[in-house]
């Protein structure tokens, strides 16, 4: 089981840090040319994996990240539009037909 863990892993952060190498935007990458870190990732496994994920990418905290995308129960506007339907389900003068 060891043996099979000391090949898997290796493998799986390579491939990580290869899919998170190429995945990235230009701008967001440091010292050296994408393709180049791909490259370097891809020769040496272990070394390029690690060096990439240390030094290859700038990491934003999750604090000063953008957000895109905000969940409906999280969503400000959203639940107060949804209290805006309930009070108008509630109004006495709603014409009724």
């Amino acid at each position: 089981m060891l043996r099979v863990l000391m090949f898997l892993v290796p493998l799986a952060l390579s491939v990580y840090a290869f899919i998170d190498c190429i995945s990235t935007k230009d701008d967001e990458i440091r010292h050296m040319p994408k393709p180049l870190w791909a490259i370097l990732v891809l020769l040496f496994p272990l070394v390029g994996s690690i060096s990439w994920l240390i030094a290859g990418k700038k990491r934003v905290p999750a604090a000063e990240r953008p957000r895109k995308w905000v969940a409906p129960d999280d969503n400000p506007d959203f639940l107060k539009s949804l209290d805006e339907d309930k009070n108008k389900d509630d109004d006495p003068r709603r014409d009724e037909s």
